[in-house]
């Protein structure tokens, strides 16, 4: 009988021993898990910032392409207006030139016209 129990007391040492060896294994996985359950949480965190960066930059092109459009639309709108600034400025030069040919025009009727009534009024002293 004392050779069993001396048996028995070995067999239960051993179990413990291997009993505490796969706690500490487990323990291990356990603190493995946090580990690796900490870097996904990180690595959300992170996705979930690149995602609204991406979604802000998103929203920043689509207001620079906005802009874009709206200065070419100006700049349209400004080439058109300084055609019909040119257009004016011609019609106006030629108009001003049909004034300046009708000036000259009144000009020469005028100097005829004061050598005829100088005329006139030196016939009319005459007689």
């Amino acid at each position: 009988m004392k050779s069993l129990a001396g048996e028995t007391a070995r067999a239960t040492a051993e179990i413990g021993s291997q009993i505490s060896q796969v706690q500490n294994a487990t323990n291990q996985a356990v603190e493995a898990i946090r580990s690796i359950t900490t870097t996904i949480e990180e690595v959300a965190s992170i996705a979930t910032s690149i995602a609204a960066a991406v979604e802000q930059q998103g929203a920043a092109t689509a207001e620079i392409a906005r802009s874009v459009q709206e200065m070419t639309s100006s700049t349209q709108s400004s080439t058109i207006n300084i055609a019909e600034v040119g257009r004016s400025v011609n019609e106006t030069g030629a108009v001003a030139g049909q004034v300046l040919s009708a000036a000259a025009g009144l000009s020469g009727q005028s100097s005829q016209l004061t050598q005829e009534v100088q005329s006139f009024a030196a016939k009319l002293r005459a007689a």
